[in-house]
This record gives C-alpha cells, structure tokens and sequence, in this order.
C-alpha cells in the first residue's frame, strides 16, 4: 500500500515546514495541510502561496490529524505539544524539525504523557539563512539528509510513519541516538553558526565598522553567510545544545590556541601542517 495523509498539521510554516508543505504536495501523498502558528500574517502568506489549505483557529482543530509536524524554534517545542496534547487521538502521529533532540525527546514526554510513544524525534538536515513563508521550496529536502532519533518508546507505525514522509519529500532518512545526534551537530552546524555570529558581530561593533564591510569578498561572504539565520530559533538551539556546544568551543579555541602559538613563534611548518590537513579534509568531504 502506498504512503498518504489524510490530514497534515504544521505548526510553524516557515522555511522548513513551508517547503515540508510544499514538496509534499508535489509528492501528491497528502490530501488537507492545516497551518499552525503564532503569526497570522505569516499563515495568511503561507495560503496565499499554496502550501496550506487552511488555518487552524485554535490547538484543538488542529489536533485532529493523522500527522503533526513541528517547525518551529526548539524552545517552544513543549508549549505546543501541552497545547495539542489534550486533543491527540492514539493514531495520531507527531514529529518535530528541531536541530536539538535529547531536549526535545524530554518536552516531548512531559507534555504528550501516555502518546509520547507516538512522537518522533526529527531533524532535516536542510536550510537556508532567510526564514518565512516566501523562503519555502519543494526542492529544499531533494537528496538531504534527514535524521530520526526514536526513543526506545517510540511506536514502530509512527517511526515508518514519519520515514515514508521525509523520504516522499525527497529525502534520504537515516536513524541515530539522540546523544549521538546532538554531539555531531553541536561540531559541524552549531558551532560554525556561533562562529559566524561571533565575527559578524564582532565586526559590526568597532569603530572601522563601515570599511570592514565595505571591503570584504567571497572569504567573508561565504563564512558569514549563516549568520543571517533566524536570531531566535539560533539562541534556542545554542542553549538547549549548550553541554555539547561548550565541549565543541573548548575544542576549537584550542586550535585557534595551536595556530595563534605558530603565528607568535613565526613557525611556517605548524601553520602549514594545520592548513594542509584540513584542507585534505575539505576536499575529502566534498568529493564524497
């Protein structure tokens, strides 16, 4: 039997939910999408450009669906799931997008109770630095990754639930431990994300602000480019992610401390080992 939904809820139809929307419409596997959100300019522009059939008025219309999806900033994950929780059938399965998981499996069981084994943790590993309902595109998970982290709770139909979803979107699902999830992603995603606040804002706040900027190229552009993402979601993710954030930090000032040691002893040999292994690495990484 082929994969299909009745009725999709998506709280929060930026970005990610958005172009969830989207590409599954594409996909032709859902028949009703029902927007969920704290902004009704942003729902309102999500029907406006078809990737919602309708807005939900409350949690409680909402709730009545085959599949709940949310994407929105990790922090509010709780509030809402509190919210529709009282109105969650047992069939109804529930997946979030959130960059962070052993907090969100944590939300997840406080606020669902006995359907928490009907939740399941997710994150699609897809984005851009602009957010919003206009920032939404079917093709945004075509060939991602997407990571699931059941619990060893979660319900066996709702993790193949969520799995022929994502994969209908375009994705290639893979399944890992939620702590496992969080230290890969605090190294390669949380912390280039801190790094490019940190020179940005750095930057912004000299005196020389205005000739920085004015005189940076493609070097500064494409390290900074992330630093556009969304304030909020990024403050959620750093603390909720904090642990494993600050072990990747103390990590990483100690090889700004190995490179920052070479400059001072004028050591040509260190800094070209540094440099010549990861760009080894880089290139590795690309060709694969």
């Amino acid at each position: 039997m082929s994969f299909h939904i009745n009725r999709l809820v998506i709280a929060g139809v930026g970005l990610i939910g958005g172009s969830l929307a989207a590409a599954l419409k594409q996909a032709r596997v859902v028949d009703e999408i029902i927007g969920l959100g704290r902004s009704r300019e942003s729902l309102e522009q999500a029907m406006s450009l078809g990737l919602i059939d309708r807005i939900a008025d409350s949690p409680k219309q909402a709730a009545q669906a085959d599949v709940v999806v949310l994407a929105m900033p990790v922090a509010q994950t709780e509030a809402v799931l509190a919210a529709l929780a009282p109105n969650i059938h047992d069939k109804t399965t529930i997946t979030d997008a959130g960059s962070t998981k052993s907090d969100v499996i944590a939300a997840a069981r406080r606020a669902l109770g006995k359907n928490f084994s009907r939740f399941v943790p997710g994150h699609p590993i897809a984005g851009a630095e602009k957010n919003g309902p206009q920032a939404a595109r079917a093709d945004l998970f075509r060939g991602r990754n997407v990571v699931l982290c059941p619990d060893a709770d979660t319900d066996a139909t709702a993790l193949s639930t969520v799995d022929s979803m994502w994969k209908s979107s375009g994705a290639q699902v893979s399944v890992m431990p939620a702590a496992r999830h969080d230290r890969i992603f605090a190294a390669v995603s949380h912390l280039p994300h801190l790094a490019a606040f940190a020179l940005v804002d750095d930057l912004a706040n000299r005196e020389e602000a205005e000739d920085f900027f004015r005189y940076a190229a493609s070097g500064f552009r494409d390290f900074t480019r992330i630093a556009g993402s969304s304030p909020e979601m990024w403050r959620d993710i750093a603390l909720a992610n904090s642990e494993a954030i600050l072990a990747e930090l103390s990590a990483y000032m100690n090889k700004l401390g190995e490179i920052a040691a070479a400059l001072d002893k004028g050591d040509a040999n260190a800094l070209e080992q540094i440099f010549t292994r990861a760009s080894k690495a880089r290139r590795d990484w690309e060709t694969k």
